[in-house]
C-alpha cells in the first residue's frame, strides 16, 4: 500500500480560518445533543410516550435528510456557507421555542406536550435536512484529500468532548426526579449553545463555487449517479448499517429507563461516558485513518459492533446482571464504535465519489443513508410496542420486548459485516496490517509489556 504523505502543518495553517470549524462544532453539539439526544428522549419517557413516539422523535432528523435532493440543486446559487448557515440559523429559532413546551403544562396535558414538541422537532429537522446539504460538499471542497482523515479525527474529537460534558451537566440539571422546569432549562442551555455556534460558524471561509456543470438545468441522472459500481456498493452497505444502528441509541436509553429502572441523571452519566468512549476510538483509529484507509478500519469497527449487541443481549436477556461497570463499559463501546465507524465511512464517501456532480452524489449517499437511519426506529418501535409486555423464557434467557429487539439488531450488524467486504478503496491497506500496527504502536502494546507473567 502506498500511504499518503503526512502534512506537517496545522489544519489552520493549510486552511486559514478552518479552527472555527472545530469551535463551530464544539457548540453545535453542546446544542443538538440536547435536542435530539438522550434528553429529549427522557422528556418523552417522562411524558409516558411509548416507544412508537420515541421512533419517531429518533427517526424524524434522518427521514428529512430526504430534502437534501430537492435543496442540492439550490447550493450553486446561494453558495455553501449561506445556505448553511441560513439554516441553522432557523434551528436555533426554534430551539428557543422547543424550550418553552414543558412550560406549558397548565394549558397542555402530557398529550398535548408531546404533540407540540413533535411538531417543533419536525420544523427544527426539516431546517436540518435542507441546509445541511451543503456541508459535507463544502468541507470536501475546502479540506485537501491529504489531511481529511486528520480533519475528521479533529472534528469527531470536538464532537465527542463537548457532547460528554453535554450530557453529564444534563444529568446535573435533571437529577433523579426531574421537574418540567428542569427540562426547560436544558432546553434554553441548548439554544444559547446553538446561537454561540452560529458566530463560529460565519468564520468559517467559504469552499470554491461549485462546479459549473451542476448548473446544468438539465435533469440530474439519479439512476445513473446509483449506479455508480463503488458508489452503489458504499449505499448498500449504509443501508444495511442504519438498519442496525437506527434507533439503537433511543431504545438502549428506554431499555435503562423502562427494564433497569435506572434514573435519568445515571442514564445521562452512560450516555457521556459513551462519547468519552468515542474519544478513545478516535486517539486510536484516527492517526491510522489516512494511513491504512477507511475499508480495514470498518471492518474492525463492525467486529466490535457484533461483540457490542451480544453483550446488550446478555443483559437484556437476563444472563448478565445490570451492574454499573458493565452497563458503564457497553456505553463506552458504543460510542467509540459510533466514532469510529463515523469517521471512516464519511472518509470512505469523499475518497469514492467523484468530483462531477459531487454535489448530487453527496446528497443521494446522505438521503438514502438518513432516510434508512429514519425509517429503522419507527420500525423498531412498531416491533417492541406489537411484542409488548410479554416475556417467554428459554432455556434460561428471558426472551423480551428489549432483548428480542437486540437480538435482530445483532443479526443487521453480521449482515453488515459481510457487506463490508466488497467495498471498493483505492490504496487501502489490509485488516492484518492495521492490527499489527494496533500491536506494535498502540496501547496494547504497553498492557502486554506490563502484564504480570507467571
Amino acid at each position: 500500500m502506498t500511504t499518503a504523505p503526512e502534512s506537517n502543518h496545522t489544519d489552520s495553517e493549510t486552511v486559514p480560518g478552518l479552527g472555527n470549524a472545530y469551535l463551530f462544532a464544539v457548540f453545535n453539539a453542546l446544542s443538538y445533543q440536547i435536542v435530539l439526544g438522550s434528553p429529549m428522549i427522557l422528556y418523552a419517557k417522562h411524558l409516558e410516550a411509548k416507544a412508537t413516539v420515541l421512533g419517531i422523535i429518533a427517526g424524524m432528523m434522518p427521514l428529512l435528510v430526504i430534502f437534501q435532493i430537492p435543496a442540492a440543486h439550490h447550493i450553486a446559487r446561494v453558495g455553501y456557507k449561506r445556505f448553511v448557515l441560513t439554516g441553522w440559523s432557523v434551528r436555533v429559532m426554534i430551539i428557543f421555542l422547543i424550550a418553552l413546551v414543558p412550560l406549558t403544562g397548565a394549558i397542555l396535558d402530557a398529550t398535548g406536550r408531546i404533540g407540540l414538541m413533535l411538531f417543533l422537532l419536525f420544523g427544527f429537522n426539516l431546517s436540518r435536512g435542507i441546509s445541511s446539504a451543503a456541508w459535507l460538499p463544502w468541507i470536501t471542497a475546502l479540506v485537501p484529500a491529504t489531511i481529511r482523515g486528520r480533519y475528521l479525527a479533529r472534528d469527531s474529537g470536538c464532537v465527542n468532548a463537548a457532547s460528554a460534558l453535554t450530557l453529564f451537566l444534563a444529568g446535573l440539571v435533571l437529577g433523579q426526579t426531574p421537574q418540567e422546569w428542569r427540562f426547560a432549562a436544558l432546553f434554553a442551555f441548548s439554544a444559547l449553545m446553538g446561537l454561540a455556534s452560529l458566530s463560529f460558524l460565519k468564520r468559517v471561509p467559504d469552499g470554491p463555487e461549485p462546479e459549473p456543470e451542476n448548473r446544468n438545468p438539465q435533469p440530474v441522472p439519479w439512476r445513473a449517479i446509483a449506479a455508480h459500481p463503488p458508489f452503489r456498493k458504499l449505499l448498500r452497505f449504509n443501508v444495511a448499517w442504519a438498519i442496525a444502528y437506527g434507533g439503537l441509541g433511543a431504545f438502549t436509553v428506554a431499555y435503562l429507563k423502562v427494564i433497569a429502572a435506572l434514573n435519568e441523571d445515571y442514564i445521562l452519566y452512560v450516555t457521556a461516558i459513551s462519547y468519552l468512549g468515542g474519544l478513545g476510538g478516535l486517539a486510536l483509529f484516527g492517526s491510522r485513518l489516512d494511513r491504512h484507509g477507511s475499508k480495514p478500519i470498518l471492518w474492525v469497527c463492525l467486529l466490535g459492533w457484533v461483540l457490542e449487541l451480544v453483550g446488550w443481549v446478555l443483559l437484556s436477556g437476563g444472563l448478565v446482571p445490570p451492574r454499573a461497570w458493565f452497563v458503564l463499559l457497553l456505553g463506552a463501546c458504543m460510542g467509540l464504535g459510533y466514532a469510529v465507524f463515523a469517521m471512516a465511512n464519511t472518509r470512505l464517501a469523499m475518497a469514492t465519489i467523484p468530483v462531477l456532480g459531487r454535489d448530487h452524489f453527496f446528497a443521494l449517499f446522505s438521503v438514502v443513508s438518513s432516510l434508512t437511519l429514519g425509517i429503522a426506529p419507527i420500525l423498531w418501535g412498531l416491533l417492541i410496542d406489537l411484542f409488548g409486555p410479554r416475556q417467554l423464557n428459554l432455556v434460561g434467557f428471558d426472551l423480551n420486548r428489549y432483548s428480542l429487539f437486540f437480538l435482530l439488531v445483532l443479526a443487521a450488524y453480521l449482515v453488515t459485516l459481510a457487506l463490508c467486504r466488497p467495498l471498493e478503496e483505492p490504496r487501502a491497506a489490509n485488516v492484518p496490517a492495521l492490527l499489527r500496527d494496533l500491536l506494535r504502536r498502540g496501547p496494547l502494546r504497553s498492557w502486554i509489556r506490563f502484564w504480570p507473567r507467571g
